[in-house]
């Protein structure tokens, strides 16, 4: 996705090609998708899952949704030294963790740090309550 995103044809070309890529995108991801296919309540429901694919699906954007890997020409772990009010709410199953210290720096206005005990890199998607309440929680100092 970083190098070349439009070569991911399987995305436009094929609802099964979609939807294998985006439920195999990390261990954590496919543990708890597969979890919701087996039955078990985890965060996600199969409906949830199907919806998200077929929102990518019904409105082609698999392959644009990649453009950003590809633009973002800023090193993954340099600070970016954000000025505006930020907030980190860091799930346990994200890909990366971001520690305290690195948000701090990369993020000087930062507002609110909080980790979580559930969620991961599709955390809106996962713990929709949870990703709510930590952003009304985030902001709420700034209404």
């Amino acid at each position: 996705m970083t190098t070349r995103p439009q070569t991911l044809t399987a995305l436009a070309d094929s609802p099964v090609g979609l939807a294998t890529f985006m439920l195999d995108h990390d261990a954590a991801s496919l543990e708890l998708i597969c979890a919701a296919f087996a039955g078990r309540q985890v965060g996600l429901s199969r409906d949830d899952i199907l919806d998200n694919v077929s929102l990518y699906w019904l409105t082609n954007t698999g392959v644009s949704s990649a453009r950003l890997y590809a633009q973002n020409k800023l090193s993954f772990f340099a600070a970016k030294g954000v000025r505006v009010p930020a907030a980190v709410s860091q799930f346990p199953d994200e890909i990366l963790l971001a520690p305290r210290s690195w948000a701090e720096r990369a993020y000087p206005n930062l507002i609110h740090y909080r980790k979580l005990d559930r969620g991961g890199h599709f955390a809106a998607w996962e713990q929709p309550q949870l990703f709510a309440e930590e952003m009304r929680a985030a902001f709420r100092s700034l209404r």
